[in-house]
């Protein structure tokens, strides 16, 4: 065999070796040391990266889905750091549902996975070019790229071994998930006109808060648009005092770049 092939060999053995057979000449003892290292490796990376979704799905369930995800998630990045992302793609695309699933198990995958995806986000918010101290009505307030704006059936953010609904809610969970300037990830728990105002502010027809404001007052068919403004001004302070939002655009009409 070409060195290749027993790498091949090898490999395939580590991913599955309840069916795959090791290279031939190489002991068992030594294939143990590896297929245990790479085990306990990938394992240890997913279990820190979704520790609710760990502690809420019993050990031979867990164990089971982590090997399948070895046998079959093609992995597209050789960083330990982004493997709970292939992890989420594999929950999303390819893993088979099993009947004892968690309805919600998708959704608070994504949500784990957030924290994590933020912190190891590569954008620096001190090279936007914004005005802390901008008029947030008459000028554009600036969001960051650095805060994700997520909505979910479940309420993912309540989720653990003694609360797993099965059901979704009443109404969505709106949460606003974003790490500040001095790199902390927190959350905030959000509503419905609170995301639409993220989203209006970080479209391209965007002008101002007072526009923006004045558009959700329609939309919402609001007989006073005024305390609309009035009580957009004051999520939008309560906004920038998390780096949610980091200011206004130096320019009235021009965005900076993210």
């Amino acid at each position: 065999m070409s060195l290749e092939q027993v790498q091949q060999q090898l490999t395939s053995h580590i991913r599955n070796p309840a069916e795959c057979a090791g290279p031939e000449g190489i002991e068992q003892r030594r294939l143990k040391i590896y297929r245990e290292l790479f085990y306990n490796n990938i394992e240890g990376f997913v279990s820190g990266a979704f520790p609710v979704l760990r502690k809420i799905t019993a050990d031979d369930a867990w164990h089971a889905m982590i090997r399948d995800f070895m046998v079959h998630h093609q992995c597209h990045t050789p960083y330990f750091m982004e493997i709970s992302q292939e992890f989420l793609l594999y929950l999303q695309n390819q893993r088979e549902p099993q009947p004892n699933d968690p309805a919600f198990m998708l959704e608070l995958a994504h949500y784990e996975w957030v924290e994590l995806g933020l912190d190891i986000a590569e954008q620096d918010l001190t090279e936007l070019h914004v005005d802390p101290e901008g008029d947030l009505l008459q000028q554009l307030p600036v969001v960051s790229p650095l805060a994700w704006s997520l909505v979910y059936q479940y309420p993912v953010h309540k989720i653990g071994p003694s609360f797993q609904p099965e059901q979704p809610g009443e109404q969505p969970t709106y949460l606003v998930v974003y790490r500040n300037r001095t790199d902390h990830v927190g959350f905030m728990e959000a509503n419905a006109v609170t995301a639409r105002l993220l989203e209006l502010l970080q479209g391209a027809a965007a002008q101002s808060g007072e526009q923006v404001l004045l558009q959700i007052a329609e939309e919402m068919q609001h007989p006073n648009p005024q305390q609309i403004i009035e009580a957009g001004l004051e999520i939008m302070n309560q906004l920038c005092g998390l780096d949610i939002i980091l200011g206004t655009a130096i320019s009235n009409n021009v965005k900076p770049e993210k």
